[in-house]
């Protein structure tokens, strides 16, 4: 407290710089913000150095400015179905569950909007089954979870059986074709030289960006994730928000069933397969906790394109997939290690060392 000249009143004294942390000097990018702007730019450099390794393995075609922008557009259509259905389930991810069914309700999507019946209503009557039956068995896996108090791995688990069942009972274990012009031309239709699918997916993730963060629904998500308990005692229904939780990635799928349908021109009850663990797996190296409360869409997205992007360069060297599978399973381990001992805490250990 000092005194005011004149007066005799006291005044608060003007608070004093902000005390550094252990160690001497103040990290820049402290905070959550700050540490996803960082995580971000990391994954960006991975971007970075995968395509460096790709021109240094193969320098006669990264060589040809023409085949390298036709690459980059092969990389971003390879991305967007998957990347799609990753936007849901980082939502579910961040609310502190999890989502094994994605890939069986994509395919059951698919096949439900392509039976003879769904296609005599036209492009509209297929894209409104295809959203409806994502949206629908969405809530399914939510009410089971939320209501039933199944575990979600069980609940969805038993929901990627079920679906894949049905699926297959629908299509008669048969591929089915699209016969609709408008939805086969999704995939081949391009706009300023971009495929519609990259845009579809630049379009759901920013709606998936806005929503997460500048709407009242992504802070209750991340309040769930992070304590749903508190979010409870908060005034949030933790159950009602978990249940559309579910049934956002169930829409997610709906939008990714009609993009695949467009890209093989049919459907069947064998389509989307693991597109759960692509999804969970780009999840997580985007920085998503598996125990939920944290996450960016950016990050996600991210993720998608280092794993698409890592499957173009073992197609152009021609190595197998089973050493790409490898490859990935290493980067998820090494993904939830980061996770488990994360960097602050090893800066932490330098600066008392």
């Amino acid at each position: 407290m000092t005194l005011s000249e004149g007066t005799g009143l006291q005044t608060p004294a003007k608070p004093g710089p902000e005390p550094a942390p252990p160690g001497g000097r103040k990290r820049p990018w402290a905070g959550e913000a700050g540490e996803s702007v960082t995580r971000n730019l990391v994954l960006v450099g991975v971007l970075v150095a995968l395509i460096v390794i790709g021109a240094i393995t193969q320098p006669e075609l990264y060589g040809n400015s023409t085949w390298v922008w036709t690459n980059i557009l092969s990389i971003l259509q390879l991305a967007s179905v998957v990347g799609v259905v990753t936007v849901g389930m980082t939502f579910v991810i961040i609310g502190g569950g999890i989502d094994l069914s994605v890939g069986a309700i994509v395919a059951l999507a698919g096949v439900w909007c392509t039976t003879l019946a769904t296609q005599s209503y036209g492009a509209g009557g297929m894209i409104f089954t295809a959203l409806v039956v994502g949206v629908a068995v969405g809530l399914v896996n939510g009410l089971l979870i939320s209501y039933g108090r199944l575990v979600p791995f069980i609940a969805t688990l038993a929901m990627l059986v079920a679906a894949r069942g049905l699926a297959a009972a629908i299509s008669g274990k048969q591929t089915q074709i699209s016969a609709n012009t408008f939805i086969n031309g999704i995939a081949s239709t391009k706009i300023l030289g971009i495929p519609v699918l990259v845009y579809i997916l630049a379009a759901v993730a920013v709606a998936g960006w806005i929503l997460l963060n500048r709407t009242t629904f992504g802070r209750r998500t991340v309040a769930v994730g992070g304590n749903p308990e508190a979010a409870r005692l908060a005034g949030i229904d933790v159950k009602r928000h978990t249940m559309l939780l579910y049934g956002l990635s169930g829409l997610c799928c709906g939008i990714a069933a009609i993009m695949l349908t467009s890209q093989a021109t049919s459907a069947q009850a064998a389509m989307g397969n693991l597109y759960e663990l692509d999804a969970i797996a780009a999840a997580i190296i985007g920085g998503t906790l598996l125990s939920g409360g944290r996450g960016t869409i950016v990050g996600s997205i991210l993720g998608v394109l280092i794993f698409a992007t890592i499957t173009n360069l073992f197609a152009i060297n021609g190595l197998s997939t089973e050493a790409q599978n490898m490859v990935k399973g290493g980067i998820i381990v090494a993904a939830v290690l980061v996770q488990q001992f994360r960097f602050q805490s090893v800066t932490r250990l330098f600066s008392r060392t």
